[in-house]
């Protein structure tokens, strides 16, 4: 099996997962913040629909600046789900263009025309895409449980939602 074929598989699998958090987003709360210093729950909720699409885009190029990041005020949970049902699309398509050997290749990520990170292009979409992903999911599984949403059960069940496990005989 070719590692795009199962970058694409685990894509597919989490954005599941991932979508599931997204849909318990309260609407009327996409505002509200846990802590000053936080992202709002629409910025986070947003981030997290963006990030793998966003990325994927970013990592097209073999080397990059360091960007801006956008943390735009989001006022509708159908802008954020659209957004990641768009770009999940986007990523299966760059890990199919890429293929093996654009997996391998090496990428950079600089600033100021100074190289500050380089690695295969592999590297960057497991730490900075999937994982960077997963990270921002889990916040969002803090901010519902402080706001008192049901956390769906992502890895396992959680204290709201049971994971129906089949067994094979």
């Amino acid at each position: 099996m070719k590692i795009s074929d199962l970058l694409i598989a685990e894509l597919k699998r989490e954005s599941e997962a991932t979508k599931r958090v997204l849909e318990r987003v309260p609407e009327d709360r996409l505002s509200w913040k846990p802590h000053q210093k936080s992202m709002s729950l629409g910025q986070l909720a947003f981030h997290t629909a963006d990030v793998p699409g966003g990325l994927a885009e970013f990592f097209d190029e073999p080397v990059r600046e360091v960007p801006v990041v956008p943390l735009p005020k989001v006022t509708s949970l159908n802008v954020i789900l659209s957004t990641m049902d768009k770009h999940i699309k986007t990523v299966e398509n760059k890990f199919l263009k890429w293929g093996e050997a654009g997996l391998m290749e090496t990428w950079k990520l600089t600033h100021q025309g100074f190289v500050i990170m380089e690695a295969p292009r592999i590297e960057m979409v497991r730490t900075l895409l999937l994982n960077h992903w997963y990270h921002h999911r889990g916040q969002l599984t803090v901010y519902l449980r402080l706001l008192d949403v049901p956390v769906p059960a992502v890895y396992g069940s959680s204290a709201d939602e049971n994971m129906q496990i089949s067994r094979v005989e």
